[in-house]
């Protein structure tokens, strides 16, 4: 019988051995490391998740007691700060969803009714909690700053009764692109920009339409 001819694999061939067999337990420090870091990062978001709720609900409670200690306070005197702080009638007007005749009339002492006094001194605790917690100076033109280059701003999340987003973006707690998103999901389709950058034979930077 003949024998089987071998393939040259040449020199080269003699010099390959199959990596040596690893023993299971030599996975197991490996696999306990993964297990404890899992298990830590669950917890990290855990500790989060309660935090987060423990700060927001602290925060209100702040924001109730500064409301009720506002509340005080004369109708009048408190729009009176209020426009002191830098709020255009209008814009306190609509802020508390009312008309301007409407703030004429109180600035004037006419009567209120309790739930109108109430929103009315919100607004002031909540100016009062922005400033002092989160050292916000003009808090009225922070209202209107644009979040993240969109159109939305503070007016829009207290109008839309986000409050608890609203504190967050005064505290710089979360990321604007995420506090838009629970605001408003749809809200980078919503305003995408039409417009786009290039740069022009000149080699300098120029804006175009989309698509031309």
């Amino acid at each position: 019988m003949s024998q089987p001819e071998l393939e040259d694999t040449g020199t080269a061939g003699l010099d390959v051995r199959p990596p040596p067999a690893v023993p299971a337990t030599s996975f197991a420090p490996a696999k306990v490391e993964t297990q404890e870091l899992g298990y830590r990062r669950k917890a990290a978001r855990v500790d989060l998740e309660v935090a987060e709720k423990r700060h927001r609900q602290s925060y209100f409670n702040q924001w109730t007691l500064r409301t009720t200690q506002r509340g005080k306070a004369a109708p009048a005197d408190l729009l009176r700060e209020l426009g002191e702080m830098g709020f255009a009638w209008r814009d306190i007007a609509r802020l508390l969803g009312v008309s301007v005749q409407a703030l004429q009339k109180w600035r004037r002492g006419e009567n209120v009714t309790g739930l109108r006094r109430r929103e009315i001194a919100s607004l002031l605790a909540a100016c009062d909690l922005i400033t002092e917690h989160h050292g916000i100076e003009e808090v009225a033109s922070w209202f209107e700053m644009p979040l993240n280059n969109s159109p939305i701003t503070p007016f829009d999340l207290w109008i839309g009764g986000r409050y608890e987003l609203l504190f967050e973006a005064a505290s710089d707690q979360v990321d604007e692109e995420n506090l838009l998103t629970a605001f408003d999901s749809g809200w980078r389709e919503r305003y995408a920009s039409g417009f786009e950058v290039f740069r022009a034979p000149d080699g300098k930077l120029a804006i175009r339409p989309k698509g031309d």
